[in-house]
């Protein structure tokens, strides 16, 4: 009898120690928002990243792996914008967990809290991977990134009240420490302004909005649509570029032809953290995609 008081007591000593302790469950579906919540929630978070930098987002298996780890957790952190749609739908329906379904506290879509440039005018799959509410790829933009971190700050807290003079705090420090980097990487990237480039795929829109970059064409002919023969000759028409972008998923081949033909530097730019050596945090990869566009842009 005494041992099994014992234990009572000490079931009643470590339970709520082990809740006082308990990490918030994050299922992100993207390295960038991944990489955000860690820097937001420090040690209150358990991140668990549904795919990784070099993987297409839009082309993500529904596995087994990913419904598990979505059914425990509390909090999915996802762009939106149908980036994920492909998959994200069917790994909710399967994982059963209401609260990270759209709609509930636990679902939080990034683009829903910024504007979102190239809106379709109209909707045909003709026209490539084309996304009804704009192009998604925002994590490409240090602006709308601060807007994205304060929303994504304030879920944190909601969901989890306890911890809510944390989340703050960690919000309070990277919102100086972005404001500051910003104001470097501006100033540091200011002979970029007026460049003309073209790009693989059209993720870089919010990048060359942010640094005043000028796109005169794109490899591919329509987004997601591998460039073809007919299209490679038009761009030969196009002004000599000063830049042609693309990211370590492209393949280069076309890219390295137009370089041939027209001109201009060739630059593989990091489309989100890890993707090339040396981005793993959001200070650095936007530290390389600066000093990488300075050095092809000379």
């Amino acid at each position: 009898m005494k041992q099994f008081m014992r234990l009572l007591i000490l079931s009643g000593i470590l339970i709520p120690f082990s809740f006082a302790n308990a990490q918030l469950k994050v299922f992100a579906c993207v390295p960038e928002w991944a990489e955000l919540t860690k820097i937001l929630g420090g040690k209150h978070v358990k991140v668990y990243s549904a795919t990784h930098a070099r993987q297409d987002p839009h082309k993500v298996q529904a596995r087994p792996s990913l419904i598990a780890r979505l059914r425990s957790a509390d909090l999915a952190v996802c762009t939106g914008a149908e980036l994920e749609a492909s998959w994200m739908s069917m790994v909710q329906r399967r994982a059963r967990n209401r609260k990270v379904m759209p709609g509930r506290p636990g679902y939080f879509e990034a683009t829903d809290y910024v504007r979102l440039l190239e809106k379709p005018k109209r909707l045909d799959r003709a026209d490539g991977d084309i996304h009804a509410e704009g192009n998604p790829h925002i994590q490409l933009d240090p602006r709308r990134i601060k807007v994205v971190a304060a929303a994504l700050a304030k879920r944190l807290k909601s969901i989890d009240p306890k911890n809510s003079n944390a989340y703050q705090q960690r919000w309070n420090s990277f919102d100086k420490r972005w404001r500051d980097s910003m104001a470097r990487w501006k100033k540091k990237a200011k002979p970029l302004q007026g460049k003309k480039v073209v790009v693989y795929h059209r993720e870089w829109i919010y990048l060359l909005d942010w640094l005043s970059i000028k796109r005169i064409g794109s490899l591919e002919p329509n987004p997601g649509v591998p460039p073809t023969p007919s299209h490679l000759a038009k761009l030969r028409t196009l002004q000599k570029p000063d830049m042609i972008i693309v990211s370590p998923l492209n393949n280069k081949k076309p890219a390295i032809w137009l370089r041939d033909k027209k001109g201009g530097r060739l630059v593989t730019l990091p489309q989100t953290v890890g993707a090339v050596a040396g981005t793993k945090d959001y200070f650095k990869l936007f530290d390389t995609i600066i000093s990488r566009l300075l050095k092809a842009g000379n």
